[in-house]
């Protein structure tokens, strides 16, 4: 259902003591994703600082980025928390603002059980909205097992899993036992977005695309048209930049990224907080490679 690039958006931020919201700025990039032919879009993610934004601010992202985008590509909300509560709310709210489909983090911090799991992602995917799972330990603290995935893509609306593992060996095997269902395993990292779709994956729920979005859709595009070459290519190319934007914790590099390349970004939400200037410079060579 979800295929191809999709940048995991940033929220721009005023410059200012509250770092107001910048919806102007955050319609601007959409315009500009859009335009160099991204397949869909993500707000509301972890590389959206989503654990900043209030309820309220949830909301006015998901809807200015429905609204923007007005029916050109998919919009697949951010709608996960650590309290199943909350997740409900906030996916109710997605799915009346009319997004296409939500992206739910496994819970952090509480490290639920499996039966808690398969409870909480029910619960959401009972709305009747498409739901992405997302798994990625490195935040939460849990790695979502093989057989747990393949026991919620049995639910008509979970249709997916973004895969944040790193470890290839298990989402070959998540694509493997979600074979007779109609799954989507997605890469969450750009480094693994070719070696994923090589294996069976649908795409990619990209930080590099918020800023290079050409070359990450050209090598999906190259390589659904079977031009493995061509794709490898681009890959190489751009692995420097994939590596540069990991830094620092992501959306640090991103954001950073964003504003030496003239879109709007603004500051950090705290505890995340501005990089080094060491580390600024070396991203503004990997940077100078892709003029």
């Amino acid at each position: 259902m979800f295929e191809g690039v999709y940048p995991a958006l940033i929220t721009p931020f005023k410059d200012n003591s509250e770092r107001d919201l910048d919806l102007e700025g955050l319609s601007s990039n959409i315009e500009f994703l859009i335009s160099r032919g991204v397949h869909g879009v993500v707000p509301c993610g972890s590389t959206g600082e989503s654990a900043t934004l209030t309820f309220e601010e949830h909301e006015v992202v998901i809807s200015r980025t429905i609204e923007v985008v007005n029916g050109r590509v998919p919009v697949l909300a951010g709608t996960g928390s650590n309290n199943t509560s909350e997740a409900l709310r906030f996916t109710k709210v997605a799915k009346d603002l009319g997004a296409d489909g939500v992206l739910v983090l496994s819970p952090y911090y509480n490290k639920p059980n499996r039966s808690g799991l398969v409870k909480h992602y029910t619960k959401l995917a009972d709305l009747d909205i498409p739901v992405i799972v997302y798994n990625v330990p490195g935040r939460t603290g849990q790695n979502l097992a093989t057989d747990l995935i393949a026991e919620l893509a049995k639910h008509p609306s979970i249709v997916g899993v973004k895969e944040a593992s790193g470890d290839i060996v298990q989402m070959s095997r998540v694509i493997e036992d979600t074979a007779d269902e109609d799954f989507s395993v997605i890469s969450g990292d750009d480094a693994m977005s070719l070696p994923l779709l090589a294996l069976g994956g649908s795409g990619v729920i990209s930080v590099a695309a918020n800023i290079m979005p050409e070359p990450m859709v050209a090598m999906y595009e190259k390589f659904k048209s079977g031009d493995l070459a061509g794709a490898k290519e681009i890959h190489y190319r751009m692995s420097p930049l994939f590596r540069s934007m990991f830094i620092e914790t992501n959306p640090i590099p991103v954001k950073a990224a964003s504003g030496i390349l003239g879109m709007a970004a603004g500051p950090l939400r705290l505890p995340l907080d501005y990089m080094e200037d060491e580390k600024v410079s070396a991203l503004k060579e990997v940077l100078s490679q892709y003029d």
